[in-house]
């Protein structure tokens, strides 16, 4: 989980009795950049979501094994490398090897707009871009993971 104190909290209310939703936030490849997805991170963990962040230069076996470990309800990927369209495929091969089911799967870098229908086939629910509105990440996640996959807060 991430450790690092928060300089600001953004405007995001879980309520005392939402069910926590658990995020797993994976740097797949040889990607070397993480600005977005810490900023991602924190945006999930200020809303009342527990999330897993893998830092940098995950293999897909690490990110699936990190989902399996940690029973996450979101996987949400951060590429921006341009290796995605080999990447991901692999990591949707693997989940669905490893049974792991009903959980969300996002992404977001820089993904050119024609991956995006290959990509939405493959199972990856949204794809999120440059510019992307906080909030609306954070609104699509609850709108979108299994209920049944929540877990509650401790």
């Amino acid at each position: 989980m991430l450790s690092e104190p928060l300089p600001n909290s953004l405007p995001f209310e879980a309520g005392p009795s939402a069910p926590r939703i658990r995020v797993l936030v994976a740097k797949p490849g040889l990607d070397g950049h993480d600005r977005g997805a810490k900023v991602i991170a924190r945006a999930l963990r200020d809303a009342g979501m527990e999330v897993i962040y893998t830092g940098l230069r995950q293999t897909p076996e690490m990110i699936v094994e990190a989902a399996l470990q940690e029973d996450v309800d979101v996987i949400g990927l951060s590429i921006l490398s341009g290796a995605h369209m080999a990447i991901f495929p692999r990591i949707m091969q693997l989940l669905k090897e490893n049974r792991i089911e009903n959980v969300l799967i996002v992404a977001g870098g820089i993904i050119p707009a024609e991956d995006v229908p290959r990509l939405r086939e493959l199972g990856i629910s949204a794809i999120f871009g440059p510019g992307s509105s906080l909030k609306d990440i954070v609104d699509y996640i609850r709108a979108n993971v299994d209920p049944a996959r929540q877990h509650a807060l401790g």
